[in-house]
């Protein structure tokens, strides 16, 4: 499996956040992973918000912690993971996770880092990380072919939006 590091977008405020998730959605297609990690209120679910909202998701979203996995139907199915709570890896075919990763619509895995033998081949990771000022630094790390075509055109979008460099 090819890992490429891309680069990154900085976001300063939660409205800027949910625009990146925006400029994302229109990216994805069917079977698309992205894995989120970062500490707690880094903005994990904040940027689903806005990949969901620009799926044309109409319901409101809120972070999985206590259901694990919600899924919400836009142009493509979002299904939204938040793997905090799972001690084990094995506990993955009990939130049918796997299911998921086939169905069709695309995952965003919060805390995705906590299994990362058990995330597909072809996938983007997003690690957020929090500045002393408060800004947000978006890092994609590109596994296999479909995650760096996504970060690459992701960074693109990003840059011609004019989110902060």
């Amino acid at each position: 499996m090819a890992i490429s590091l891309k680069g990154a977008i900085a976001s300063r405020t939660e409205a800027e956040t949910i625009a990146l998730g925006g400029m994302l959605a229109p990216l994805l297609e069917p079977d698309d992973v992205i894995a989120l990690s970062g500490d707690l209120g880094a903005g994990k679910t904040c940027l689903t918000k806005g990949v969901a909202s620009g799926l044309g998701v109409v319901e409101h979203v809120t972070s999985p912690t206590f259901n694990i996995m919600l899924e919400h139907h836009g142009r493509l199915t979002l299904y939204h993971f938040d793997l905090y709570r799972l001690e084990r890896a094995d506990q993955l075919e009990d939130i049918d996770f796997f299911a998921a990763l086939e169905a069709g619509g695309a995952c965003i895995i919060e805390w995705g880092e906590r299994f990362p033998e058990r995330m597909p081949e072809d996938y983007l990771a997003v690690e957020i990380s929090i500045a002393e000022d408060d800004t947000r630094h978006f890092t994609l790390v590109a596994y296999g072919p479909r995650g760096d075509r996504l970060a690459n055109a992701w960074l693109a979008t990003a840059e011609a939006g004019r989110v902060a460099p």
